[in-house]
């Protein structure tokens, strides 16, 4: 990956960062279809990863400490079951009033805020992804339709 997109990840704002993936996109020739999902997709994640990053309580999908947001933890958390996991990681801290279900300290922990959940549900609800219960699945085609974002993503990175 180029230096420059670690840069990025690491201090642009959620739309500089999905202007900069959607007009790499633009020199590929990559199929409309994944050109229409490929911005929504990185604005859903961005917009919860993005207020962690900028509170220093990024955690990865096994909820370890991340110092830096990068290209590879963005992908990490691109993937489909990982991405469900943490809007009800994030929905329950919000209820909370403190980040849950994580390796981060208690102090860290208690420094969280609660994080605006309405684009990346908004987004994962468009998927079949229930809101409402953690054990129900969402369907098969769905993870494999991500899975191929997540791969043209990573090929722009």
């Amino acid at each position: 990956m180029k230096e420059s997109t670690y840069t990025l990840f690491a201090n642009a704002s959620l739309e500089e960062i999905v202007q900069e993936i959607e007009e790499e996109l633009k020199t590929r020739n990559e199929s409309p279809f994944w050109s229409e999902k490929v911005g929504p997709f990185s604005s859903a994640i961005l917009s919860v990863l993005i207020p962690l990053r900028d509170r220093n309580i990024l955690f990865d999908p096994q909820g370890k400490k991340i110092d830096i947001l990068t290209p590879e933890l963005f992908l990490e958390w691109s993937d489909f079951v990982s991405l469900k996991m943490l809007v009800f990681i994030l929905a329950k801290s919000n209820e909370a009033g403190q980040l849950l279900r994580t390796k981060l300290n208690v102090e860290e922990c208690k420094r969280y805020e609660s994080i605006d959940l309405e684009k990346l549900g908004s987004y994962l609800s468009n998927y079949s992804v229930n809101l409402e219960n953690e054990a129900l699945d969402f369907p098969i085609a769905n993870y494999n339709l991500h899975q191929g974002v997540s791969n043209v993503i990573k090929s722009l990175l």
